[in-house]
């Protein structure tokens, strides 16, 4: 058990520091920002698919003694990452504009990254509780999904008008919500039974529904044949690389 906690807690302090990647990118051009994005969104739908159809699910449905409540909780993980998706979508379009240095909106992008890092975090421990494997697996397709993701957070507050230095200060911040998030599954799930038969299904829901209704539709908006069979081999190894985990059990 402690040899999971050690491994839960480095591999979400990993996934936090990813938070300033931005560094990395404040004096890349804007073209090839997009160009490295686009490649990386690819990889992680495949990850994404290939963890919760690959690990998650099986998992789930293996430690589970009723095939509907399971398949229930899927569907209220889906169901949920869409209410929120809606209700982040509904208070953009309520931003009013001021006179601020820093538009709402950014604001509002850290609050709402910070319950996602929550969730993510919670995702990664409770992989852990289940194997060290499904750990490791379900944490590289956090890190390939967070890496464009937090890409995009960075931008979004410079956008909104902070400062590089702030910007990414901020971004860490919001991202440290992830450990915390796996502090309280280890916490729960070694004194909760059956924890792990509940959020590993959520988590299977919410990774389909980021895959298939915000990323999917990324990538379709490339029409050029040469640049979508890029997507379609960066999507095959996401879920090759999900494969050769399995190697691990």
């Amino acid at each position: 058990m402690i040899n999971r906690w050690f491994l839960a807690i480095g591999s979400v302090t990993f996934v936090s520091l990813l938070s300033l990647s931005g560094i990395a990118f404040i004096s890349v051009n804007e073209e090839k920002l997009r160009r490295i994005i686009f490649v990386m969104v690819s990889l992680a739908v495949g990850a994404l698919f290939g963890d919760a159809f690959i690990h998650l699910l099986p998992e789930s449905f293996e430690r589970s003694q009723s095939t509907i409540k399971t398949s229930l909780y899927v569907l209220a993980g889906m169901l949920s990452f869409f209410v929120l998706e809606k209700f982040l979508l509904w208070k953009h379009q309520h931003v009013v504009d001021s006179n601020n240095h820093i538009h709402p909106v950014g604001y509002m992008n850290l609050a709402a990254d910070a319950i996602h890092n929550l969730i993510d975090g919670m995702i990664i421990g409770v992989a852990y509780l289940v194997s060290v494997p499904v750990g490791v697996a379900t944490t590289v397709a956090v890190v390939c999904h967070e890496i464009p993701h937090e890409l995009g957070n960075f931008f979004v507050l410079l956008h909104a008008g902070f400062q590089a230095r702030r910007a990414l200060l901020f971004n860490f911040l919001s991202a440290i919500f992830a450990i915390v998030g796996t502090v309280i599954s280890l916490l729960l799930g070694s004194h909760i039974e059956n924890f792990s038969v509940v959020l590993v299904p959520l988590a299977a829901g919410g990774f389909i529904y980021i895959a298939g209704s915000d990323l999917v539709p990324e990538l379709h908006k490339e029409a050029n044949p040469l640049k979508s069979a890029v997507q379609l081999v960066a999507m095959g190894a996401g879920v090759g690389i999900m494969l050769l985990l399995t190697r691990m059990n």
